[in-house]
């Protein structure tokens, strides 16, 4: 137990601290146009006798809200499940199995309620959902060059309203090419699957449409607030979308001998997420124009694409196209309403005052409220623009290959961003999300391509972040918490195993880091599985899908025949509502398929010092009182005499001779009950 002496003036400095204002999320959630979600219950068989099950708690839920679980008629639970929204059934037998999930204690439902069920066939696989895929044909280039197909990147979004997600799936060629190089490739096709294993429909995004990891980054996400999500991206002549009819000219072909895609039209179309129709197609913003204004002719620079989701003004979300970041780089916001797609504004670093902002994005970008305002900005790389399409500030420090953005600091609400750079100079940089302050840098002479962050190490204050050049794991002071990162994987991060601490994903394998030895131990890893995007190493999608508020993992095995989504078998004792329902956690789902893959991040702190409530569980002072305040932000408080308040004083008076005395406090946290006590001695009685 830790322990403190001190006297008042320390807690009075600690209670003023703690008041200080910061620029953090500041999201009007009663205004903003976010998906309705349903329970999510999903029953994944562990073994022969054991079934998991796992469902969504939700912000709109009652606080005293509990569950029952049936199965084929028949309660299972001994007492309600209230703690965690995950339930082990321990004697399910090898035959089809009919799950009900019913509530009681709620204000709003009636008891006993079914409110979601799941049906468990006898042959269901054990540890994950079966998707089945339906491969594309082998195909051979202009140049004779014979191509197969291979599951690439996914997103998800309720497409058809049920609450419930859809997969929307990019198939890329075996001769799929980063811009650098040259040669043709096969068409890039867009699937939407049900979890049930449907397909919905398909899209041939057509021989115009070059394949590789930087040209066609799609946005899933529901534009306008009808509970049904769309899809938007680039397309061409030739394109053909989900009920067969073409887009443009289906003749038309702008490949050059070299396989590069450098003249012709290019177009943005919204397409329905339920039936993939193109529902709007317009002239492309931002255009190519002449390749070399981008800084060379033969496409490596101007086709750089990226693209984001953001609430830009605080109600319904826009989606970003981005166009170029080693040289120009320009951001076009549209919005997508009653039918029509129109545009909101464009960012050009070629603008007189933008100079700045040329050459600092990298491959990939963040979106959230950084400077409190209720409305989004997108972290793009080194710089950072404002809702309304102005620079908000650039750093100068250049291009990189991977960046994180979250609230590191579990004291305060502020986001803040962990980069690295690829200019043999700048190295590793923490900044201030808001103002681009740097907080702490680590240069290099190297070109850092890889880093992360990540709440790793419960004793550790705050999330952890390392990169390939940091010398170390730091917290977030800067200071070296661990000096070596070998055997601690630096790509692709999940909550995986019940925890609060977060798990490391590589390719096909989760592992989880041990304090003690200060390396990684495998937890998780999928030997029929292949990992996505070669040397990045990434799964085809990573995100609080199903189930309660962890992550799932979907893999593809190796025939390309199936998408598998793996759930976490561990119980767990915590209650959150769905990642889903944090806007900066939404977004991160949209955009992880965007370039070179970034793992999720939360809007806010969450990690292992969540139920660190107090800095101090015994303290002794001199005075005749005390203020005691919590170790960081909670959503609610209730204190053993009644307080609700974040704060509250003790005087040496109202004790009546019981010393030391002990307080309890209780708070929530994203729907979340965690306790904590805290002793107070007052001296010189």
């Amino acid at each position: 137990m830790r322990h403190l002496y001190s006297r008042l003036i320390y807690f009075c400095l600690l209670f003023s601290t703690c008041e200080v204002i910061y620029a953090q999320p500041a999201y009007d959630l009663t205004k903003l146009k976010m998906e309705k979600q349903g329970r999510g219950l999903v029953a994944i068989r562990e073994n022969d006798s054991t079934v998991n099950l796992s469902w969504r708690f939700l912000s709109s839920d009652p606080a005293n809200l509990s569950f029952n679980v049936y199965r084929n008629g028949e309660k299972i639970n001994d007492t309600p499940v209230r703690n965690a929204t995950f339930f082990k059934d321990t004697h399910a037998p090898e035959k089809k199995l009919n799950y009900e999930l019913r509530i009681i204690n709620s204000t709003r439902q009636k008891n006993n309620q079914i409110v979601a069920w799941y049906v468990l066939e006898k042959n269901a696989p054990h540890g994950y959902l079966n998707i089945p895929l339906n491969i594309p044909s082998d195909g051979i280039t202009p140049s004779g060059q014979n191509y197969s197909y291979h599951a690439n990147d996914a997103s998800v979004g309720d497409v058809d309203g049920d609450g419930e997600y859809e997969v929307i799936l990019k198939w890329d060629p075996s001769n799929a090419h980063d811009n650098a190089h040259d040669g043709y490739t096969g068409n890039v096709y867009i699937d939407c699957y049900k979890l049930n294993g449907k397909q919905l429909w398909r899209i041939d995004l057509g021989k115009n449409i070059r394949a590789g990891a930087h040209y066609t980054q799609f946005m899933v996400f529901d534009l306008d607030g009808d509970n049904k999500a769309e899809l938007v991206m680039k397309t061409g002549d030739g394109t053909i979308d989900g009920t067969s009819r073409v887009i443009g000219d289906p003749e038309a072909d702008y490949r050059n001998d070299k396989g590069r895609i450098l003249s012709g039209p290019e177009y943005l179309t919204v397409f329905e997420g339920k039936t993939g129709k193109a529902l709007q197609t317009i002239d492309y913003i931002p255009a190519r124009g002449n390749p070399e204004s981008w800084g060379d002719a033969k496409g490596n620079r101007s086709d750089r694409f990226l693209a984001a989701v953001a609430y830009l003004y605080g109600e319904y979300p826009s989606v970003v196209m981005c166009r170029g970041y080693y040289t120009r780089t320009v951001l076009a916001a549209f919005d997508w309403r009653n039918g029509e797609l129109t545009n909101r504004w464009v960012f050009d670093s070629d603008t007189p005052g933008n100079e700045a902002y040329a050459g600092q994005g990298n491959h990939n970008l963040r979106v959230g409220d950084v400077d409190g305002d209720g409305r989004d900005e997108i972290i793009y790389g080194s710089c950072a623009i404002d809702d309304n399409g102005t620079g908000l500030y650039s750093t100068g420090m250049g291009h990189g290959d991977a960046m994180h953005l979250t609230a590191f600091d579990p004291s305060s609400k502020k986001l803040q961003v962990w980069d690295c750079h690829e200019n043999k100079r700048d190295g590793s940089s923490f900044r201030d999300a808001a103002t681009g302050e740097v907080i702490f840098q680590v240069k290099s002479n190297t070109d850092v391509g890889r880093a992360l962050a990540a709440d790793i190490d419960p004793n550790v204050r705050g999330v952890e972040m390392w990169s390939l050049a940091s010398v170390g794991i730091r917290n977030m002071k800067g200071e070296v918490v661990n000096p070596s990162i070998q055997g601690i994987s630096v790509n692709m991060a999940c909550w995986w195993d019940g925890d609060l601490s977060r798990e490391l994903l590589n390719g096909t394998q989760i592992s989880k880091y041990n304090p003690v030895t200060g390396v990684a131990d495998r937890i998780f890893n999928c030997d029929d599985c292949v990992r996505n995007n070669g040397t990045k190493s990434t799964p085809v999608l990573a995100a609080d899908i199903v189930g309660d508020w962890r992550e799932e993992v979907i893999l593809r095995t190796k025939d390309n025949r199936n998408l598998r989504i793996y759930i976490s078998p561990h119980e767990t004792r915590y209650r959150f509502h769905t990642f889903m329902q944090d806007p900066v956690y939404r977004i991160n789902v949209a955009t992880q398929n965007v370039a070179y893959n970034q793992p999720t991040q939360t809007g806010l702190y969450f990690g292992s010092d969540l139920e660190k409530i107090f800095h101090d569980n015994v303290i002794e002072t001199s005075s005749d009182k005390i203020t005691l305040q919590t170790a960081m932000p909670y959503d609610s408080y209730r204190w053993s005499n009644g307080k609700t308040t974040p704060a509250i004083t003790i005087r040496k008076e109202e004790l009546q001779s019981v010393n030391p005395t002990k307080m309890e406090l209780e708070v929530t946290y994203r729907g979340c009950l965690l306790k904590d006590t805290v002793t107070i001695n007052f001296l010189n009685q």
